[in-house]
């Protein structure tokens, strides 16, 4: 048997004044002939009393309880990036934002969580001025990742501080949602410092000469501490594989022990490279038991309110990534299953992450079940499955019934 979970982050919304949603408004034919043969239903992927991160999600979607492994957001992308953690280290995801406004820092407006989007190699460039000129404490360090989403870390230290993510404020002043409680202080100061490098760039100059959003400021949030797992095929028996443009992502699976693959042009955009993931996917099914194919696109969508794009991004996913991988691996003639699913919904009205549950597909060759006609959050109601947690639904995906 071979499993392979397709995952649009953040693709499941609330409906508009007409009662649509991104899901049923998509062209998605290859998603849909699927869930008419398949057990569909509702799945409460974040466990009460926790934030509904694509962190604590994307873990219990893998199997893994939040609850039981979950030590901070940042430390797993840390991992992706390569970066040695002791027990006593604290981490911080370091976005590159777009702060918009005049005055001092407490006055400005978060314009843009991502700085436009902006690219690896132009970020990298930023990072490294920042490296050079900023005066980090001892035991300080900064590290350039993927975009906007970068890494600071603190050697021997603790954990209390209280960050908001730049994402959840979009539009909004930012003078409520600075850092809080311990070491906000220092916190804050990095941010400011970063600012006045930041805004005497050369490149961010150029960038605002060409009409784009200049990364004027870093953003920290996300503290954690190294996080340590139960190996993936200790636990489920099962050789595993992530695919995704992510550090977050591909860092749950290192920490759990499973290959992290790289796609040529994968950047968690809609303008992303599928067909290439999902070539990817079926490649690796070959060797492992089990692929996790992540696709970032919906999620950035619904935290920009970009409706269009969450739309297109479904399309864009049913057709690059579950036709062919559906008809090649039926193809193939081996016995498999596939989990269609979100982490947690992202509601354009939001414009941020919600925990209310997901509409899932799953998916067996081997059986021929009524599902549902089409696949959206309203059909999948009318099953009357709900799970109770992700790895309820995942123990489900991977059992005989």
């Amino acid at each position: 048997m071979k499993y392979i979970v397709i995952l649009g982050d953040g693709w499941a919304d609330y409906p508009d004044a007409d009662g649509r949603t991104p899901l049923s408004l998509a062209n998605k034919p290859n998603i849909d002939r699927i869930a008419s043969h398949s057990l569909c239903g509702l799945c409460k992927t974040v466990p009460d009393g926790m934030k509904p991160g694509s962190d604590v999600a994307n873990m219990a979607v893998m199997g893994y309880d939040p609850k039981k492994y979950y030590t901070g957001r940042s430390p797993l992308e840390a991992a992706s990036m390569g970066i040695e953690l002791t027990g006593n280290d604290v981490t911080y995801r370091c976005n590159l934002v777009t702060l918009g406004g005049d005055g001092e820092y407490e006055s400005l407006t978060m314009d843009d969580y991502s700085a436009g989007e902006i690219d690896t190699e132009t970020a990298a460039k930023l990072i490294g001025e920042l490296c050079e000129k900023v005066k980090l404490p001892e035991g300080w360090e900064l590290h350039p990742g993927v975009s906007y989403r970068h890494c600071l870390v603190r050697r021997n230290a603790k954990t209390g501080a209280g960050l908001t993510p730049p994402h959840d404020i979009s539009g909004r002043p930012i003078a409520d949602y600075l850092p809080k409680g311990a070491f906000a202080k220092e916190l804050l100061g990095f941010q400011k410092q970063s600012m006045k490098i930041l805004a005497e760039s050369e490149i961010n100059k150029a960038r605002v000469k060409a009409g784009k959003n200049p990364a004027n400021s870093c953003w920290l949030w996300g503290e954690g501490t190294k996080p340590a797992f139960t190996a993936f095929e200790k636990l489920y028996g099962l050789k595993g594989a992530v695919i995704s443009a992510v550090d977050l992502v591909k860092g749950i699976g290192k920490v759990a022990g499973m290959d992290s693959i790289d796609v040529e042009g994968a950047c968690g955009t809609v303008n992303t490279n599928f067909a290439g993931k999902a070539a990817a996917a079926l490649d690796a099914i070959k060797t492992h038991d089990y692929v996790y194919i992540h696709m970032e696109a919906p999620d950035e969508c619904g935290h920009q309110g970009d409706k269009e794009g969450k739309i297109r991004s479904v399309e864009l996913i049913d057709k690059l990534v579950v036709k062919p991988i559906y008809e090649e691996m039926t193809k193939r003639g081996e016995r498999f299953k596939l989990l269609i699913t979100p982490d947690h919904p992202t509601p354009l009205a939001l414009r941020t992450h919600v925990s209310d549950p997901v509409p899932f597909i799953i998916y067996d060759s081997g059986k021929d079940v009524h599902g549902c006609e089409t696949y959206n959050e309203r059909n999948v109601m009318t099953t009357r499955v709900l799970f109770g947690s992700g790895v309820e639904m995942f123990e489900r995906f991977l059992s005989e019934k």
